[in-house]
């Protein structure tokens, strides 16, 4: 028979029934305890109420029954029955003195917010040595309700007239209940930045959500008795969260609870734990016995090793030896000692089972890219995890009928795991429901379809190297230099030559570079070939240089070219986007049901993805569950799957006959899900861009996408090709040359005219507008090939123009 407790109110157990009494009503309590009294009891535990405790005291001091207190007691004294687990006030307040003079504070403001917290830092008084340090007491209170308590209580005055004092050391006391509430309305007056300092003395600070306060950079301080992180701990928080949720299928290790369990509730444990051992040891011996003693030792109790550390007593009955662990609160605090679930889900290669023969258990099941993330998150922030299939495979959807999320997401609501990891894509729908850090992959959304066929090859494959403009500009060019040579040839002087080598004084003067001759001369060189032509002038010498460049560069592009296309198989695709994939109906196409792409193509807006929504609406047959599903439709039919470029990517490395068409459609990512306001975000999201930036997560891709399981299978084989035609866009700069350099040849051909009849005027005495006029209508008149030497000119090059004869070579 016990009286217990809990943290609300009274609760007394007599003989299995339970009755409860108000919170602090020492009539209830004394009635209580004499009721347990008559049933007959061997111990009593409790209250937690410190005004009920003293009347309780003294029954069990009149009825020499060992009574255990488990609360903070003031004014606690050495009694006939009384054991008292919690520490004595006194040696705690000695904590928060050395940690004073550990800092070096010279001046410190200690916060309370009623008599009993500043009774519990007395021992701060004495650090109140004047010149040397200095102590302040402020009481924190509201401007209406002085004796409310919790939210509902206003301490900004106060705060605000704190601040002005420019002080920035500050000792916390205050209950539990309030303290959260204090460091809010603190964060909300300005005093919750790198400048402040804090130092908590509840024992019970590791139950508060620090979380909003962590990236401030205020330094705050506290000290708990608890070891979270310890076994037993643990075990007995999940005791505890179970039989408070009434759950018997609660999978938390308690690694979470065990940062939530309470000083208190933690001495309860201790203390029952402590007196039925030696309940049990006295009934085990039949007969006392004697043990020697030690006058030099001053351990005279029984001690047991429990949740608050070492359970031991001095000769005065007070606890001892007990240890405390000094918390600072730092960026990485709220990760670094838990332990996490992690909900992945089966799907290559993100996780799978690890193949071995090996019996393996825990983490070492699980491979994958997702599952080495997280163990390169742990290494950065420390903390411990443990991973949960999600069997159905499902990232998590939401019904629009009944409101209500399925999958990983659920899995995340509903508080079964603290974190998800998969190829789960950051949406707007998925962001209202749960958190997520920073994404881990970017990627978009493209189409899988089979690799295009090569086509057999054209008739006319030899034609391809160049686009029809190019072919086309071509042929103008060979006829426009064609012409330019004929007009050079009849322009320039020294185009005339003597048809009779052996006649000295000829009568006439033929030109080589007739229409004929000017076509043939440029399509020899055009082919390479040459012919028996040869330009004597300077400007069909020009002229001829130019286009044989010209011809220089385009038979070596068409060459260059034409290797290409004779040994690169042109595929073909029966659509390259996927406005030509809505827009045909021979291929079917779908989107994994339920998943994030049907999402984006169902809320789109644009006109092509509404398109390709309805199609899918109206063929729901053609939706898939799952990725190899997809691969297999793909593969045997004559469908084009819609589908995320990542995974796209891990399938054209394993299966060479699919292939990604077009490019992505948007662009997105994949992110670590976990509860709202969760306090991993911002540290998992730090961790997340680390890896980023030392190259990490590209190093696990390439070894999970290009390396493992069957990576790299099509690597070897030729990706396949399309040559393209050379455009104008690519020779343009060749025909540029060319019109340049022909019409300087023409300008040349006209210099050289007009220089050989301004020669001969001056000689002849005629008149050079004459002359060049009858040259000028000489040279238009393109039937007339031969040039009359007047009479008495035995130069053949100073030669007049007369009137041609009735005879000569005509065009």
């Amino acid at each position: 028979m016990f009286v217990c407790h809990t943290e609300e109110r009274e609760v007394y157990r007599i003989g299995g029934l339970v009755s409860d009494c108000p919170p602090h009503n020492s009539r209830e309590a004394y009635k209580g305890a004499r009721r347990l009294f008559e049933e007959g009891i061997v111990g009593l535990f409790g209250p937690s109420s410190t005004h009920s405790s003293p009347y309780i005291q003294q029954v069990c001091d009149m009825r020499e029954i060992p009574h255990i207190e488990t609360h903070q007691n003031l004014n606690q004294e050495r009694n006939d029955t009384l054991v008292n687990v919690y520490p004595h006030p006194r040696i705690l307040s000695d904590i928060f003195v050395d940690l004073i003079e550990a800092y070096g504070w010279d001046k410190v403001i200690v916060l309370y917010d009623n008599d009993e917290s500043l009774m519990s830092v007395s021992s701060l008084l004495k650090l109140n040595v004047p010149e040397k340090r200095k102590v302040i007491l402020r009481q924190l209170e509201g401007p209406n309700d002085m004796s409310s308590q919790g939210s509902d209580q206003n301490y900004r005055p106060v705060l605000t007239e704190i601040k002005l004092t420019g002080e920035t050391r500050f000792v916390l006391a205050c209950s539990v209940e309030i303290l959260k509430e204090v460091l809010i309305q603190l964060q909300q007056v300005g005093m919750m930045t790198n400048r402040y300092s804090y130092i908590i003395t509840n024992l019970d600070m590791q139950t508060v959500e620090m979380s909003p306060f962590q990236y401030a950079g205020t330094n705050i301080t506290g000290i708990s008795m608890i070891d979270p992180d310890t076994i037993e701990v643990r075990k007995v928080a999940a005791e505890l969260q179970r039989k408070k949720t009434n759950s018997d299928g609660f999978e938390n290790d308690g690694s979470i609870a065990a940062w939530r369990l309470k000083l208190e509730t933690a001495l309860i444990v201790d203390s029952i734990r402590l007196f039925a051992e030696t309940i049990y040891e006295l009934i085990d011996n039949e007969e006392i016995k004697a043990k020697p003693l030690n006058f030099t030792s001053k351990d005279s109790w029984k001690s047991i090793l429990g949740l608050t550390g070492m359970v031991k007593f001095d000769r005065e009955g007070f606890r001892k030896d007990f240890n405390v662990d000094i918390m600072e609160l730092t960026p990485w605090r709220t990760i670094e000692s838990w332990e996490m679930e992690f909900f992945i889900k089966k799907s290559p290669p993100y996780g799978m089972l690890t193949e071995t023969t090996d019996q393996l258990t825990g983490n070492d099941r699980y491979e994958g890219y997702c599952v080495d993330v997280i163990k390169e998150l742990s290494k950065i922030l420390g903390f411990n995890y443990t991973f949960i299939v999600q069997e159905d495979k499902v990232n998590g959807n939401l019904d629009k009928v009944t409101n209500e999320w399925n999958g990983m997401i659920r899995e995340i609501i509903d508080g079964r795991a603290d974190l998800a990891i998969a190829d789960l894509t950051v949406t707007s729908e998925r962001e209202k429901a749960v958190d997520f850090t920073m994404p881990f992959m970017n990627l978009g959304i493209s189409i899988l379809y089979r690799k295009p066929e090569p086509v057999p090859p054209s008739l006319f494959m030899f034609a391809s190297p160049f686009s029809l403009l190019v072919w086309v500009m071509l042929g103008v060019s060979y006829f426009l230099v064609s012409l330019s040579f004929f007009i050079m040839g009849r322009l320039s002087p020294a185009e005339w030559q003597n048809p009779y080598p052996c006649v000295e004084e000829p009568e006439h003067l033929v030109n080589q570079f007739s229409v004929r001759n000017s076509l043939w001369f440029t399509i020899g060189a055009l082919m390479q070939q040459g012919s028996e032509l040869a330009p004597v002038a300077i400007s069909t010498r020009t002229a001829s240089g130019v286009w044989w460049f010209f011809v220089l560069i385009m038979v070596s592009s068409y060459t260059a070219n034409l290797a290409a296309f004779l040994t690169v198989e042109t595929l073909v695709t029966p659509f390259k986007n996927i406005k030509e994939l809505a827009s045909q109906t021979e291929i079917s196409y779908g989107a994994k049901q339920g998943g994030a792409t049907a999402s984006y193509f169902r809320d789109s807006n644009v006109s092509e993805y509404k398109k390709v929504w309805k199609y899918m609406a109206r063929h729901p047959e053609l939706m898939t569950t799952d990725d190899d599903e997809s691969v297999q439709k793909v593969k045997t039919e004559n469908y084009a799957f819609l589908m995320e470029s990542t995974t796209i990517e891990y399938v054209t490395e394993r299966h060479c006959t699919l292939a990604q068409v077009g490019g992505l459609l948007d662009d997105k990512g994949y992110g670590i899900a976990m509860k709202k306001d969760s306090p991993y975000r911002n540290g998992l999201s730090r961790a997340v861009l680390k890896l980023q930036e030392t190259g990490k997560l590209t190093e696990l891709k390439i070894k999970w996408w290009k390396e493992k399981k069957g990576g790299g299978k099509c690597a070897s084989k030729s990706e396949g090709g399309e040559a393209t035609a050379l455009d104008l866009a690519n020779v343009g700069g060749v025909f540029l040359v060319l019109s340049v350099g022909s019409i300087l040849g023409l300008i040349a051909s006209l210099i050289e005219l007009a220089l050989r009849i301004s020669h001969n005027a001056r000689k002849d005495h005629l008149s050079f507008r004459d002359e060049f006029r009858k040259e000028m209508r000489f040279a238009v008149a393109f039937k007339q090939n031969v040039k009359v030497i007047k009479a008495g000119n035995s130069d053949p090059n100073d030669n007049q123009v007369m009137d041609p004869p009735n005879y000569g070579f005509k065009v």
